[in-house]
């Protein structure tokens, strides 16, 4: 890196360590570290959200998939919108109605508290290991850019990401999230304009060479449905059930519209993020799509690492320090948006609620530190990054939609029964892997299989202790 460059990630870094530990003098209890004090402007909860689901592994991934592929990514993102629609209509209303810290409180309330309890722990599990993938994903990029072994980039990372999280709570994560968002988004325009300006043909010329290699089909027509999850309808179903429970019954992003002032503006929120997650692939698929025409194909850059190594390799100094520094910092916040929300799920579902601030902070550093040991396990992968954090969110999200759906039905459940369906559900992806099912498809299974078990086992069991 230039001078220059280094210049420009350190003054990022400093910003936000400092921003992060001036706003922790107005955490004056865990409702303003958790959820703001409940006010937080639906913009800024839009674009947190926007941030914390795909900001690294955007920058990573998402060119990669498009330089090496096609622009049928675009299908997920179409399904994410829907989905989104979904959990604004039918559970958003529930949260607020309930007006619960939490959204397993609502599970504790229809259910009891082992439940509650049993939730938080399989959303905690799904999010270690999703946000592990992420964290390797920032590393990655560090990777490429400094040439710093692996756990040097996780150890830096981590370090500097705990400080403003521990300090600033869920306002700075927020806050910081929709500058960063701002920042990687023109990140991503910006090269878009550096490529364009430096290739031989006009714009309109390099599109059609693209669009004539096939690099950008949107809609795959595959009827392989079952087998190939870039199937239009397998991978629009998989992207709505992926983002409806994502967005619905994941802690992590449903925080954010709960720190909103009302219902309207969280629904605002969600569905705008929805939105804005699709212009935000089309512009990193576009950015992937002519760094393939700028390097003319050439297939011997690492998987995972091409807009990385494009930006080290090709881009002027000054701008390759703003692209830099908008990755880690964005990265960042992504991971500060997990350690706050794996604090929060901890302190009220499992702890009752019953934590001081300073206790919160620490629980805060415990699960920063669990992270950091996750990430460094993760490195290799025939996937791309992205797909492996979509894959791992798909284990567990069938199981948790199921819950928080059959908590909506009047009927009564034993516990033995939600217990066996939870378990069941989560179990049968397991196995669906084998059965070459492709894993947009695995939370739907999971969701039907959920259920239904559900269902048969309270036949079986006593009418009586049913919830």
């Amino acid at each position: 890196m230039q001078p220059l460059d280094l210049s420009i990630i350190i003054v990022f870094l400093l910003a936000m360590t400092v921003y992060g530990i001036w706003q922790g003098h107005t955490n004056r209890s865990t409702g303003d570290y958790f959820l703001g004090g409940r006010n937080l402007p639906w913009i800024v909860a839009m674009l947190s959200i926007v941030a914390t689901e795909t900001s690294v592994l955007t920058f990573v991934s998402i060119p990669g998939i498009a330089y090496r592929g096609d622009w049928t990514f675009l299908q997920l993102a179409m399904g994410y919108i829907l989905g989104r629609i979904l959990v604004s209509a039918i559970l958003l209303p529930v949260y607020f109605k309930q007006g619960v810290s939490s959204i397993y409180e609502v599970i504790g309330k229809r259910f009891g508290k082992p439940m509650q309890k049993l939730s938080s722990i399989v959303f905690l599990i799904t999010r270690i290991l999703a946000d592990g993938i992420r964290f390797l994903a920032t590393a990655v990029v560090v990777e490429a850019v400094t040439g710093w072994p692996m756990p040097v980039a996780v150890l830096i990372i981590g370090v500097v990401t705990l400080i403003y999280t521990l300090s600033g709570g869920i306002k700075t994560v927020v806050w910081l999230d929709s500058i960063q968002f701002m920042l990687y988004l023109a990140g991503g325009v910006l090269t878009i304009g550096f490529i364009l300006s430096s290739l031989d043909a006009d714009p309109a010329s390099a599109l059609l060479s693209l669009a004539r290699e096939g690099k950008l089909r949107i809609i795959n027509t595959d009827t392989h449905l079952l087998s190939n999850p870039w199937a239009f309808f397998s991978a629009f179903a998989g992207g709505t059930l992926l983002s409806f429970a994502s967005h619905g019954v994941d802690y992590m992003m449903v925080q954010r519209a709960l720190g909103c002032k009302n219902l309207e503006s969280a629904q605002k929120a969600m569905i705008g993020s929805g939105v804005f997650v699709f212009i935000q692939f089309s512009v990193f698929l576009l950015a992937g799509s002519l760094i393939y025409l700028y390097l003319e194909g050439d297939l011997n850059v690492a998987k995972d690492r091409e807009f990385a190594t494009f930006i080290v390799s090709y881009l002027p100094p000054g701008l390759k320090g703003l692209l830099l520094a908008g990755v880690l910092s964005a990265a960042m916040s992504t991971l500060s948006s997990s350690i706050n929300a794996l604090a929060s799920s901890t302190v009220t579902d499992l702890l009752g609620g019953k934590a001081s601030l300073n206790q919160s902070r620490l629980i805060s550093f415990v699960w920063a530190a669990i992270l950091i040991a996750i990430a460094l396990g993760f490195d290799e992968s025939d996937n791309a990054i992205v797909i492996l954090g979509l894959q791992i969110a798909s284990f567990t999200y069938g199981g948790l939609l199921s819950l928080f759906l059959l908590s909506q039905s009047k009927k009564t459940f034993h516990p033995a029964s939600l217990a066996a369906g939870l378990m069941t559900g989560m179990g049968s992806v397991f196995l669906l892997q084998y059965a070459g099912i492709a894993w947009t498809w695995y939370i739907s299974f999971s969701l039907v299989i959920n259920i239904s078990t559900a269902f048969i086992v309270n036949l079986l069991l006593p009418a009586r202790n049913q919830t």
